[in-house]
């Protein structure tokens, strides 16, 4: 059931500290946030996927292995997943909105910053900024979302994953042209994406100043939870979470270098990756939308397998049809991140529970998916090609369709 109660935080805020009455907190108009989501959430991926269509230009220039090189996409998958505990306690330190803005500055100028970047340490500092900017902020706009709009969060989650997926199509397919047609190279094509967490700190902005203006009484919510640490089901949804961003993130980062290596120039083996993140993005709302059922397992399944049908193939011929089988596995892991990020909506009862279980399924999952990237790069340096990768792939999409029918939702939760 989803309880329109607020954050303990904004409760916190609300009344100056425990033991106090609260008092009056800010509200925004649904249209503002709604906005500000989207321009966000449009913002928070490119500084990971401009990575991929230009990876073999930065292994060239700062002359890195594949797993050395695999780490600008595994250090923010890292940083995502250790930095969704404490940034519930951020937002209670010095505010939600603050830190927010903070963290998109700091996006802004770590994906600037890694552009102009001279070695393989600052290299790796900026993208150590970028996860980081990354991280807080899909944290607490999660939270947000779930406080705000906890009748419709199934909804909003799914515009928000939309979005994400949004940036993520557009900067897997512009990259690549813009290294190869501009003097720039491929430090303009990754710098120019700063630009979009400028807008999404004036979209955060305006939510800030319509707080501002429209002011509700929000009740305080006296709950305490815990992390699920010894609920089986919560370990269950985290792998299941761990399988889909491992298998997300690892294509991501390798798919344009493995079809330029079979034979691809640069601008269609980015747009073999744009294909994957495009379908991706019209998956997130579609399966969202199907799933109108409490329990989600067949369609999870349906995700699972089509994930496994468009990867087997891709293992066994590298070269064969990239844009009918990259796209299939597309569409399997889009609905997956998007039912995924449901499930601990599913398996509890008020907002505060939702919110350590969605820190808990990012904590785990990002951090386990951080290895994807990684392996598949070690792999790459180890075997000479990508094949053995792409069946490792395989492997975690059959696991991930083995989980789905154990993710059923508690019996504790009504709906």
């Amino acid at each position: 059931m989803d309880v329109e109660v607020n954050s303990p935080s904004d409760a916190e805020r609300a009344s100056g500290g425990l033991g106090r009455e609260p008092r009056p907190v800010t509200a925004v108009s649904p249209t503002v946030a709604i906005v500000a989501i989207v321009l966000v959430a449009i913002g928070l991926r490119p500084g990971i996927i401009a990575v991929g269509p230009i990876l073999p230009s930065i292994i060239d220039e700062f002359r890195l292995s594949h797993a050395m090189a695999s780490l600008l996409t595994s250090i923010p998958d890292i940083l995502m997943g250790a930095l969704a505990l404490p940034s519930p306690w951020l937002a209670r330190r010095f505010g939600r909105d603050p830190v927010i803005l903070a963290a998109l500055l700091l996006l802004a100028i770590s994906i600037a910053g890694r552009a102009f970047a001279t070695g393989v340490f600052p290299l790796l500092v900026a993208t150590a900024g970028v996860g980081a900017g990354i991280a807080i902020t899909g944290a607490l706009i999660a939270g947000f979302i779930k406080a705000r709009f906890a009748t419709k969060a199934a909804l909003l989650m799914g515009l928000y994953a939309t979005a994400l997926s949004l940036g993520s199509t557009v900067s897997a397919a512009v990259t690549g042209p813009i290294a190869i047609q501009t003097t720039g190279g491929w430090r303009l094509a990754s710098g120019m994406w700063s630009v979009l967490a400028l807008f999404g700190i004036a979209g955060w902005l305006a939510v800030v100043l319509n707080e501002r203006r429209h002011r509700a009484v929000v009740p305080v919510s006296g709950q305490r939870v815990r992390l699920p640490l010894g609920n089986p089901t919560a370990w269950l949804v985290s792998l299941f979470f761990a399988c889909v961003n491992f298998l997300f993130y690892a294509m991501v980062s390798w798919t344009s270098p493995m079809y330029r290596e079979v034979g691809l120039s640069t601008t269609l083996a980015g747009l073999v990756l744009a294909s994957f993140t495009a379908v991706f993005t019209v998956a997130n709302p579609v399966f969202g939308w199907l799933s109108r059922s409490h329990d989600r397992r067949g369609w999870l399944a349906i995700c699972a397998a089509l994930s496994l049908a468009g990867l087997v193939p891709t293992a066994l011929a590298p070269g064969l049809a990239p844009f009918i089988f990259i796209p299939i596995s597309a569409i399997g892991l889009g609905g997956a991140f998007t039912l995924g990020m449901t499930l601990p909506l599913d398996n509890t009862n008020s907002v505060e529970e939702a919110d350590m279980w969605n820190a808990f399924a990012l904590t785990v999952g990002y951090l386990i998916a951080a290895g994807g990237p990684l392996v598949v790069g070690y792999l790459r340096d180890v075997t000479g090609d990508f094949r053995s990768g792409w069946w490792l792939l395989v492997a975690v999409s059959a696991v991930m369709l083995a989980l789905t029918p154990f993710l059923h939702p508690s019996r504790s939760t009504h709906h």
